[in-house]
């Protein structure tokens, strides 16, 4: 493999690029007309224009990539994660060209990426899922015999959905009623799809995912977990590994039943198997994604693996170090800096005018000092990654690398960071999926006091 070409933009082409140049594997970058001066594109070995700036006309059009990819003998394609990366039509076009998808086989990608019916596949498998509906419903009469069954809060979700979209709580039939024709809507708008199903809400839950890898030889390891319970409108924004608060012998259960959830389907490359985790440290399924995901580095930084060269090495046809063989050392917490109004979460595109980072972190960003986030893509600007060897180390180098960077030109959350690691419930890593929310909540209830 001598050349690769990189389905996707920002950080991550940028730490795609990053090991292929280690490795001696010439790179492709693929633009948009906005993110033309951004620095992927100077850092890959070639670059080409791909479309306008929305999306669907740059990096959703599948069979321009590929075409591209042909004409400039690349001999793989790497998705990254989001974008094309969980498109199974994609991963399978890229295949009939010749080319290899650096990434799991197409068959995975749609039996995964179907709520419903990963659901369907991991019970069979024998591993626990969150009590719900087996199938979509289709109208809200059905919805509201089911929701009885299941007893409130559940949670309404889009079948296809992902990243927090088309998913919402739901504590009362009457909440069910007012929000179901607008999920449905949500999904079809997003996803292409208004399948819905109804899934019972795990109180004071943790949300506990583990890192897969499998090769065609049809060896499944697993690289530990990471908590992702940190999270603002169902999307997360700070992870860590390993999971505070997780006793060793549930982690152990919870890293076999990721490893059987992967046999299961004959799973190869990277992916993640997402749990739901209660106060009793019962664990039930979610999800599973098909790809690299956002929070990688923190596991890279525990396990000393460097998961895009994993990938590159399983797409090539080599097979996976033994189990016994990846241990952990120390701890990693992962801060996702969005260009947003910290009090809305809405987005805030602008120019960087003042780009300086603190002291001690590993920086994953597409911009830097001078580069526009521009409103048309996510407006994440870089994930800060902090390691040491214990989570006491790691929070105090949080907070002299919160308190020494600075970020002007947009707004960002980086001054909610700064409070929020203060508050005990995270300093004491005693947290579940509400944590935010409800501190953003005292927050204000403070101010108006």
């Amino acid at each position: 493999m001598k050349k690769i070409l990189i389905a996707n933009r920002g950080e991550i082409a940028r730490r795609i690029i990053r090991t292929c140049d280690r490795l001696g594997i010439e790179t492709i970058a693929i633009h948009s007309e906005a993110d033309g001066e951004l620095p992927y594109v100077s850092e890959a070995t070639e670059a080409s224009a791909i479309g306008p700036n929305p999306v669907a006309q740059s990096y959703l059009q599948a069979d321009n990539i590929i075409e591209e990819a042909l004409k400039r003998n690349a001999e793989a394609i790497h998705p990254g994660y989001g974008l094309l990366s969980e498109n199974a039509e994609f991963a399978r076009k890229v295949t009939e060209a010749g080319l290899i998808f650096i990434g799991p086989k197409p068959e995975v990608i749609e039996t995964m990426g179907d709520k419903l019916g990963s659901r369907r596949t991991m019970k069979q498998a024998g591993v626990p899922v969150v009590p719900g509906t087996a199938e979509g419903v289709s109208d809200i009469e059905a919805a509201v015999l089911e929701a009885r069954e299941i007893g409130y809060p559940l949670m309404l979700k889009a079948s296809a959905g992902g990243g927090g979209i088309g998913m919402v709580l739901c504590e009362n039939e009457q909440a069910l009623t007012q929000q179901f024709e607008s999920v449905k809507n949500r999904a079809k708008a997003y996803f292409g799809n208004d399948i819905v199903y109804l899934e019972k809400f795990i109180a004071n839950a943790r949300h506990i995912e583990v890192q897969i890898f499998g090769d065609e030889s049809g060896n499944i390891v697993h690289l530990y977990e990471r908590n992702c319970s940190v999270q603002r409108r169902n999307q997360k924004v700070i992870e860590e590994s390993p999971s505070p608060d997780l006793p060793e012998s549930a982690r152990t259960k919870l890293c076999e039943a990721a490893v059987q959830a992967a046999r299961a389907v004959g799973y190869t490359n990277a992916g993640t198997v997402e749990f739901i985790v209660d106060e009793n440290d019962d664990f039930y399924f979610l999800e599973m994604n098909t790809r690299l995901q956002v929070e990688h580095p923190i596991t890279e930084e525990v396990t000393g693996v460097d998961l895009v060269e994993w990938q590159i090495n399983v797409a090539r046809g080599q097979t996976l170090p033994g189990q016994e063989t990846i241990r952990t050392n120390g701890h990693s917490i992962e801060y996702r800096i969005y260009a947003e109004d910290p009090k809305t979460f809405f987005p805030s595109p602008g120019t960087l005018t003042v780009l300086k980072w603190g002291p001690g972190a590993r920086i994953e960003t597409g911009y830097e000092e001078g580069n526009k986030v521009t409103p048309f893509y996510d407006p994440m600007i870089a994930k800060v990654v902090l390691t040491g060897a214990s989570r006491e180390e790691v929070l105090e180098k949080s907070r002299k690398f919160f308190d020494e960077t600075a970020i002007d030109g947009v707004k960002t959350n980086l001054p909610l960071f700064d409070r929020f690691i203060e508050s005990e419930p995270f300093t004491t890593g005693n947290y579940a999926t509400a944590v935010l929310a409800q501190w953003l909540t005292q927050q204000k209830e403070e101010k108006t006091v």
